[in-house]
């Protein structure tokens, strides 16, 4: 339990916990132990200068852009050719006559009307369930447009970075979770969706759907924002859309799961991760048991696995046997 509770504490903003031997099982210190010794340092750096020339892998990196784009264009398909089977947008639709609403907009609705309406919580329902069962902010990473053109954004940003013409701007993560209470009051006291008229993942999805509008102005904005001045910017530090799926990923049976034993802890994972917070138990001595769920932040996204070269991290359903 106290895990868990350290899970959503660290999603909501605090920092990791730092390495404990007081929390670690004895199996656990005496891995670390035994991977400080010199020969374990001798072969684990030989292994990482072997690993150098290793091609990267991006198997879910491709699975997870070919699903953004189904996802979002078969609401085109749908609207184009009239055939009435999706309809709406991914913030509030209906599939085949059922109710589809996006968590966050059908809590920010609720609120703005201080009702429960049956239609957004049939949605809500239908959604909650549908997340739980493939991963809360998967979400994120597997179906929200803005996030396929963020991580375009954040390619430019990185070979920016490395040519040394910019520097990334960290924000507290805590500001997410002010931000999630901010949008939420503000709707509650005004009776407006703030936060809906400046997404840029309902902007972005109408805009596909339908066709431009001024809006994305305002989301070009964001992504030279996120070019130049701060990495995954809305993502990490605005973004109350990840902390609701966030809360439902806590509780999801699709994790990614990290196995002590054979990482080398060359930080590889973390440097890719959009939430490298979530990864702070891969660091040499941090883990405390053999094997670790990483927290609720974490999107599912799998580049983690893409460029782990010894399979210390990997998908697992719970109760089944880990996804290859």
């Amino acid at each position: 339990m106290s895990g868990f509770v350290n899970s959503l504490s660290v999603m909501l903003g605090a920092k990791p916990l730092a390495m404990d031997t007081k929390r670690q099982s004895e199996e656990v210190r005496q891995l670390h132990k035994d991977k400080r010794s010199p020969e374990a340092i001798a072969e684990r750096n030989q292994a990482m200068l072997d690993e150098e020339h290793m091609k990267p892998k991006n198997k879910w990196l491709i699975r997870r852009w070919i699903s953004i784009f189904l996802v979002n264009i078969i609401f085109v398909i749908s609207f184009y050719f009239d055939v009435q089977l999706v309809e709406g947008a991914l913030t509030a639709s209906r599939v085949i006559g059922f109710h589809f609403a996006d968590l966050n907009s059908a809590i920010q609705v609720m609120l703005a009307h201080k009702a429960f309406l049956i239609n957004l919580v049939i949605g809500f329902v239908t959604v909650f369930v549908l997340w739980w069962l493939v991963g809360g902010r998967s979400f994120c990473s597997w179906a929200c447009p803005y996030h396929l053109v963020s991580e375009w954004a954040e390619m430019a940003h990185l070979w920016l970075r490395a040519r040394k013409y910019i520097k990334n701007r960290e924000l507290h993560r805590g500001t997410r979770t002010v931000l999630y209470v901010i949008f939420s009051l503000l709707a509650l006291v005004t009776g407006y969706t703030v936060f809906e008229a400046i997404s840029p993942v309902g902007i972005l999805s109408r805009a596909i759907i339908y066709g431009p509008t001024l809006a994305l102005i305002w989301v070009a904005g964001l992504l030279v924002v996120e070019i130049f001045f701060s990495r995954r910017f809305w993502c990490r530090y605005i973004c109350p859309i990840g902390v609701t799926y966030a809360f439902v990923g806590s509780i999801s049976p699709v994790q990614i799961k990290y196995d002590a034993v054979e990482c080398h802890h060359d930080g590889a994972c973390r440097r890719v991760c959009l939430v490298p917070h979530v990864l702070e138990t891969t660091k040499m001595g941090y883990a405390d048991d053999m094997e670790v769920s990483i927290g609720a932040d974490c999107t599912r996204c799998g580049m983690c696995v893409d460029v782990c070269p010894t399979g210390s991290l990997a998908f697992e359903v719970k109760g089944l046997k880990s996804l290859l």
